[in-house]
């Protein structure tokens, strides 16, 4: 397989499996303890990698979420605690998640290797939100939770190059939400308004700017040997065919 193929064939288990640690309810429950909401901590927690930065950078790094909801959550956040302390919640909720479910999934300690490997050979170019996360320390060193916070990585630097090439494909993030699977029940939920554009001639552009997105994040993947791309693929499947208990 080529690089390009795949981070095609990896980007929705990837997308999948870097974000459920963040719905489970260990991982709210830390946002009280933080003394914030739950949206507050959700986008601290994602995006205080970035530091002590004004609402409109942080919007401006997220892409994908409406600029007044961004602000609504992450200076919410920042009248209580500061966006690293945040940042470092999410990653301590990550690191737990991965060491208590997928420390025991099949071959965790190679898919951690290769994982690793990919994440470290990724460029960050354009993409600020990944490479404040990648060099963000990580608190835990076990298998499972190596592979936990490989997969954030991997899922920001997907959502750099996706936001990248909406931008080239000459659309705007709200019009690429629209084009995509949830329409405009997903940018309801990513705090955009209606009235909303209509999406019809955006969708051509979308499709473009998802084969731009795995050609963008190919140079992760570029790091792994002949026959190393179809076994993390084989890897990733049996961890979330592990999660699911089956």
């Amino acid at each position: 397989m080529t690089p390009v193929q795949v981070a095609a064939a990896s980007k929705p288990l990837v997308l999948a499996l870097g974000e459920t640690f963040s719905r489970r309810p260990a991982t709210l429950r830390r946002a009280r303890l933080l003394g914030i909401s739950g949206w507050a901590f959700y986008i601290t927690g994602r995006a205080g990698a970035l530091g002590d930065v004004r609402a409109e950078t942080v919007a401006a790094a997220l892409g994908f979420i409406a600029p007044e909801a961004v602000a609504d959550g992450w200076d919410a956040a920042a009248r209580t605690v500061r966006p690293l302390e945040v940042a470092g919640a999410n990653l301590a909720e990550c690191c737990r998640w991965g060491a208590e479910q997928l420390g025991d999934a099949p071959q965790a300690p190679r898919l951690a290797g290769l994982l690793a490997r990919a994440t470290a050979a990724a460029d960050s170019s354009g993409m600020p939100l990944f490479a404040a996360w990648r060099s963000m320390p990580v608190p835990d060193r076990s298998a499972g939770a190596r592979v936990a916070v490989a997969l954030l990585l991997l899922r920001e630097h997907f959502a750099g190059a996706y936001l990248l090439a909406v931008r080239a494909a000459g659309m705007t993030p709200l019009e690429a939400v629209l084009a995509g699977p949830e329409g405009e029940a997903g940018a309801a939920a990513c705090g955009w308004s209606p009235p909303y554009p209509p999406v019809g001639p955006l969708v051509r552009r979308r499709l473009w700017a998802e084969a731009v997105t795995d050609r963008l994040a190919s140079t992760a993947f570029r790091a792994l040997a002949p026959g190393e791309g179809a076994e993390l693929l084989n890897l990733l499947t049996a961890a979330k065919l592990h999660l699911r208990g089956g």
